[in-house]
């Protein structure tokens, strides 16, 4: 099974005008099957803080997205999925050095979830578990500087658990 992942990044020196922006992004969200977006990405795309509200006009704009996940950095994530909404904290960790990569690793962990879980018929305890997850390992990162080069381990992770 094929599926289309989209995380937006509408950051304005990578764009000549924000309106630009949200058109490409509304053309990523038009193909993707699971979206990642942060808070204030997901504020930008549809002109509201209260996520449930956010969320549900994405979804009635991009019936395609099965899965959304929205980060809501030191609060924690939320889960859309059919009908469910799964809410979890995040870890705060007291040694943050900085978020860079918390995103692509909440990201990237979500992924890895869904190529051993699959895509289809997820229940909420599998998305609780997902974003658990998800959100070890974003705050992990923060704990280190750099990105990519310092992604934990699944056993760093599940320690963390």
């Amino acid at each position: 099974m094929l599926f289309i992942s989209f995380d937006p990044n509408p950051q304005p020196p990578l764009w000549d005008t924000m309106d630009n922006a949200r058109v490409q992004i509304e053309c990523g969200l038009s193909k993707c099957d699971v979206l990642k977006i942060a808070d204030n990405e997901l504020e930008f795309m549809t002109e509201t803080t209260d996520f449930d509200r956010g969320a549900a006009i994405l979804r009635k704009a991009f019936p395609n997205i099965r899965l959304m996940n929205v980060t809501a950095g030191a609060e924690g994530s939320y889960s859309y999925y059919e009908r469910f909404r799964v809410f979890v904290p995040a870890l705060k960790l007291k040694n943050t050095v900085e978020t860079t990569g918390a995103g692509d690793t909440f990201c990237a962990c979500v992924l890895n979830y869904i190529l051993d879980h699959g895509l289809f018929e997820l229940k909420e305890g599998d998305l609780r578990e997902m974003l658990s997850f998800a959100n070890a390992a974003a705050a992990l990162v923060t704990t280190r500087k750099g990105a990519l080069r310092v992604m934990p381990s699944r056993e760093e992770i599940n320690g963390l658990l």
